[in-house]
């Protein structure tokens, strides 16, 4: 594949599937991105790959470029910092044990705050997991879900802002590894990492420089800054970190299916871009359509 292809439209590297915490199944979202007009899409389930075959086979189909993607789940102290790692190696031994690890402390983290909820209100384990599929990341939005389903909040986004949040009392942390140990696996994986949504609650929430300085020199690659959820505060200041180190911008939707109201495409990032994620790339390939 030339390095000066175009696309057959934008680029969305940050969807979601039934995998982790979508709503659709990865060749749903697939086909939902080619209606949307999409020429690339990035499937970046939580801690997981499982849906890449399925997401693969369906972009082939649907004459669209797939980039194999994943949200990897990390901590820096008490702040959730979410990395999205592009093309690298499904089958890396210690990329495969850190990312289990991750999903046993969310599932057994999950069915602990599924207790404490069950003690006051209607709610048991069996009711998230009718919200699941075979083998998908269990996590908060699925008891959100239950929750809806039992009719004690209209919507996922309301279970959030009320029962599930911190100050109620149900919430527990799960295990998440420093991000400099995910940039750095993901790069031994052959991966390019980008950080997720790193301004959501303002330019002085965020990773200080100087721990970003350390993802940088361990490999990281770039910010996710058109999001709709990093504050405009917030996104000088990665334009003026993306300048300081050298780091590429991108723009994603976050796509959850009816999990948010996120739309596919409202944010993109350039094919400049793309083409150095997949320069950079080594562990896995993109799936281009039979056309391009």
């Amino acid at each position: 594949m030339s390095g000066d292809t175009l696309f057959r439209g934008p680029s969305d590297l940050h969807t979601h599937s039934r995998v982790s915490d979508g709503t659709e199944s990865p060749s749903r979202l697939v086909r939902e991105a080619a209606a949307a007009g999409l020429g690339v899409v990035a499937l970046t389930d939580h801690d997981s790959t499982a849906g890449w075959h399925e997401a693969a086979g369906e972009a082939q189909k649907q004459n669209i470029t797939f980039l194999p993607g994943m949200e990897f789940s990390t901590r820096y102290g008490y702040k959730s910092v979410h990395l999205l790692a592009y093309l690298f190696d499904p089958l890396s031994a210690e990329l495969v044990a850190e990312t289990a690890r991750i999903r046993e402390s969310r599932l057994k983290r999950a069915e602990s705050i599924v207790r404490r909820i069950g003690v006051d209100y209607a709610l048991d384990w069996d009711d998230v997991l009718a919200q699941t599929t075979p083998g998908a990341t269990v996590g908060r939005p699925h008891i959100a879900d239950a929750l809806v389903a039992r009719g004690h909040v209209p919507t996922r986004s309301e279970a959030f802002t009320g029962i599930l949040h911190p100050r109620n009392g149900y919430y527990l942390p799960h295990y998440a590894p420093d991000p400099l140990l995910a940039v750095t696996l993901v790069r031994r994986a052959g991966g390019v990492p980008v950080i997720a949504h790193p301004a959501t609650r303002g330019r002085d929430a965020m990773i200080d420089e100087q721990h970003l300085a350390k993802l940088v020199d361990a490999g990281l690659f770039g910010l996710e800054i058109d999001h709709r959820e990093n504050t405009d505060d917030g996104k000088v200041r990665l334009r003026e970190l993306a300048k300081k180190f050298g780091l590429v911008l991108t723009g994603s939707s976050d796509y959850h299916g009816a999990g948010k109201p996120n739309r596919l495409g409202e944010n993109t990032t350039t094919d400049a871009v793309v083409q150095a994620i997949i320069a950079e790339g080594t562990g896995s390939q993109p799936v281009y359509p039979p056309e391009l």
